[in-house]
């Protein structure tokens, strides 16, 4: 970006003294991590990092700074005298020296970050911070100043366009984001403060298959740094996000910024929230208004939202074209958990729920657990009931982290979410990498479905209406499960008990008696006949032979579900009251 440099008055090089730069002794890079700033000129990295080092008890240095200190001459004159390559080697070196010094704050030139080098070694050693900031304000900022070497020839507005345009991919591979804009120089360093205290690198959770293999990355921020993460597998960058009304309002944006910083070309359709929008009529609808842009073979539909926006932008990207690439980037716990891993598919159908479908794996699961903070407790709580699927149906161990560690999940506590999230992905990553399309003929991905027969069930009978989650119909369905288990003799009555008793104590729907609704058992196994686990006429259930044991079962006598669904709160006639009050979970 800078113009043609004067040549250079001799052909020694950049003349840094870099023993010049403090480094005081005693100190290292595994004496902590130190944070570097970087973003355009006039984003605030000298202001903000200043500040944030005296709140912090960190010392603070300005790259700049140091180099004009060491070059005992301005920046200006630097690029004046020797031309922007050997500046970039010169500040390479000097900031690998501050890193090699004790933790602080170190604030970079604009285009420190851009040398791969030097990326790489604050990849490596530091924690690198953007401070992303909107066009206008760093126009204003950057007005009248004079020392800048890549404003002397050119109106400010163009050059700083376009650098955002040659920078912000780069930039978007930062460790950490920040949105900063007219905030004062203490509100924006408290956002600062408040990103740093949630900041983790994100896991990486691989799942391969016999014909694919994708990441689930789970940790916090991860919206804000997607294009950075999506560009390097998806083909083109090219997209079209699909997501609800609800979510689109709180993350789209911040989505397509992170997208744009990348270079993608996107556009968005929003559907409205809600299980009934899993219809074949809102698929029609998609497909037309993608088709009718004359989408190519390689754009990826990205489905941004829960369960239900998963499936259906999973199924309009399995069937477009054939097969397009597909991205979930799902927030809610319940889908982070279960429906974006996986491959399945599917929109419902008035015979019952998901039955048109198809498997198409995506490119890339992105489980951002900071959207998980915008949820209800009820929310939360449902897809909790998934995590605790997972370890029933085989790691007892995983069962018993849950019980000591329900509390902190539930509220939420950042690296116990995360743990639990990445916990119960592997276990699903296991189970669909031994069993991709579910074809075994026993155990296998149909293990997965542990609680889900009667669950669906319930489902079905209250219309997908909003009164009942997926999540709390699966947790009716794991005790309902288990109670079917120790009927048949397969369990002990002990472990229902410790199950029964961990649904309750996290205030998690237990039994069918609790819902606002009267049931018959006949209208129950009615739905259940219709359950696309149905084989030769049989219904397929998921038993437990105790916790974290499960196995799947063809030979289930009829009467023994119908005494399960009538212990647990059903009525024997077909009679039912479709109009009780909204669910109080």
């Amino acid at each position: 970006m800078s113009g043609s440099p004067v040549a250079p008055l001799h052909h020694a090089a950049l003349p840094l003294n870099l023993d010049a730069v403090r480094n005081p002794s005693g100190f290292g890079p595994l004496c902590g991590r130190s944070i570097v700033l970087i973003g355009l000129m006039g984003a605030g990295k000298s202001t903000i990092g200043r500040r944030l080092a005296q709140r912090l008890g960190l010392g603070f240095v300005d790259a700049d700074t140091e180099i004009e200190r060491a070059a005992g001459c301005s920046i200006s004159d630097v690029f004046r005298l020797y031309g922007e390559d050997a500046f970039r080697d010169g500040e390479r070196r000097v900031i690998k020296r501050l890193l090699d010094g004790p933790t602080r704050v170190i604030a970079t030139g604009g285009g420190a970050f851009m040398n791969s080098e030097t990326r790489a070694l604050i990849r490596e050693r530091a924690i690198s911070l953007w401070l992303r900031c909107p066009l206008p304000v760093l126009v204003r900022r950057v007005s009248g100043r004079t020392h800048r070497p890549l404003l002397n020839n050119a109106r400010p507005r163009d050059v700083l366009a376009q650098l955002m345009v040659v920078r912000h991919p780069v930039y978007a591979q930062a460790d950490i984001i920040v949105q900063c804009g007219d905030d004062n120089v203490d509100h924006a360093t408290t956002r600062v403060i408040e990103a740093l205290a949630l900041n983790h690198r994100p896991r990486r959770l691989p799942v391969t298959l016999a014909h694919a293999s994708y990441e689930v990355v789970i940790g916090a921020g991860l919206i804000e740094r997607a294009g950075a993460l999506l560009a390097p597998v998806l083909p083109q960058k090219k997209a079209i996000v699909i997501s609800d009304a609800n979510v689109a309002e709180l993350y789209l944006k911040p989505l397509l910024d992170s997208l744009g910083d990348s270079g993608f070309v996107t556009q968005s359709l929003i559907v409205p929230p809600g299980e009934q929008t899993k219809s074949l009529d809102r698929y029609r609808e998609l497909t037309d208004a993608i088709l009718e842009q004359k989408v190519e073979r390689k754009t990826a539909i990205i489905a941004l939202g829960g369960g239900v926006v998963g499936d259906l932008a999973g199924f309009v990207a399995a069937t477009t074209l054939r097969g397009l690439p597909f991205v979930q980037i799902p927030t809610t716990l319940l889908s982070q958990v279960d429906s974006s891993v996986g491959g399945k598919t599917g929109i419902n159908t008035p015979w019952g729920k998901n039955l048109l479908g198809a498997f198409h794996q995506p490119a890339i699961v992105l489980a951002d657990i900071s959207t998980l903070a915008t949820l209800p407790p009820r929310e939360i709580k449902a897809g909790y009931a998934e995590i605790v699927k997972s370890a029933l149906i085989g790691d007892a161990g995983f069962f018993a982290w849950c019980e000591n560690n329900a509390p902190r999940i539930l509220g939420q506590d950042p690296d116990t979410l995360a743990e639990a999230v990445e916990r119960a992905c592997s276990f699903k990553a296991r189970v669909v990498a031994d069993d991709e399309k579910e074809k075994k003929a026993e155990g296998g991905r149909a293990l997965l479905n542990l609680g889900h027969t009667f669950g669906h069930a319930l489902e079905a009978e209250m219309g997908y209406d909003g009164r009942l989650l997926h999540g709390e119909a699966v947790s009716i369905g794991l005790r309902l499960a288990f109670m079917l288990s120790v009927r048949l003799g397969y369990c002990p009555a002990t472990d229902l008990d410790r199950v029964t008793a961990h649904l309750q104590a996290n205030d998690m729907p237990a039994r069918i008696s609790d819902l606002p609704q009267t049931f018959s058992v006949g209208t129950l196994l009615n739905h259940m006949t219709r359950d696309k686990k149905m084989e030769g006429g049989k219904l397929t259930f998921v038993l437990v032979r105790g916790i974290g044991q499960a196995f799947t079962c063809r030979d289930v006598p009829e009467e023994a579900v119908k005494a399960v669904l009538a212990e647990d709160g059903c009525v024997p006639d077909t009679q039912t009251d479709r109009h009780l009050p909204h669910s109080a979970f």
